[in-house]
């Protein structure tokens, strides 16, 4: 029985955010004068949520509370302003979307991204009203690869864990997938190479967008 709904992550999966994250970091370096990262690094430091991103950022001997905090904060302010400049779907992306909506199929998003930021960039760059649900993390609200964003999407949808596809970039969305009981698509268009997609249990990798239509239909 082909698949009857799809959860995506949203950053590396969907959108491709990475400089507009790392610019915004770099300028929170800048102001700080710590040393700036180039794009690989971000590439491997995004994926655990904003604060993560923050402190990965930060020289290890300055990784103290007060400075995480602030650099944080800084960070995302950064964010606010420069979200849109060069963040852009990935190829293929906006096709492969109308296709599963044209199936039938049930879609929705769980971002480690805040959950403010999660609306803005789905509203502004892809059809929100494709998705069903659309999420990102709220405070103190739980952070993939904590499963429990995703079995509340699942439980609410009435749809069987069995029936959904989860679609990521990162090992922190092929180990939130697994744990939820979701098939585990890893996508090697994002921030990570398929040997870390392989390495944390994706079930499935594909390499272009459309790729998911033949999944779903499986």
């Amino acid at each position: 029985m082909p698949k009857r709904a799809v959860m995506f992550d949203l950053d590396g999966t969907l959108l491709d955010t990475l400089e507009d994250l790392s610019d915004a970091a770099n300028r929170m370096l800048r102001e700080r004068g710590f040393p700036e990262h180039d794009y690989p690094f971000y590439r491997q430091a995004v994926g655990d949520g904003s604060r993560a991103l923050a402190t990965r950022s930060l020289p290890a001997g300055h990784r103290n509370d007060a400075t995480i905090e602030a650099a944080h904060t800084a960070m995302r302010r950064h964010y606010d302003v420069g979200w849109n400049i060069k963040t852009r779907p990935y190829d293929g992306i906006l096709e492969m979307l109308d296709a599963l909506v044209a199936k039938d199929a049930r879609l929705t998003i769980l971002s480690n991204k805040p959950d403010a930021g999660v609306q803005k960039c789905v509203g502004h760059f892809l059809p929100a009203d494709r998705f069903a649900t659309i999420r990102g993390v709220l405070p103190d609200g739980p952070i993939k690869p904590d499963p429990a964003g995703a079995l509340a999407i699942v439980s609410a949808s009435g749809i069987s864990p069995a029936d959904w596809l989860y679609v990521g970039d990162t090992n922190t969305d092929m180990a939130t997938a697994r744990a939820a009981g979701l098939f585990a698509v890893g996508c090697t268009w994002g921030f990570r190479d398929r040997q870390e997609l392989e390495a944390y249990g994706a079930n499935a990798i594909i390499d272009h967008p459309s790729e998911l239509l033949q999944l779903y239909d499986a």
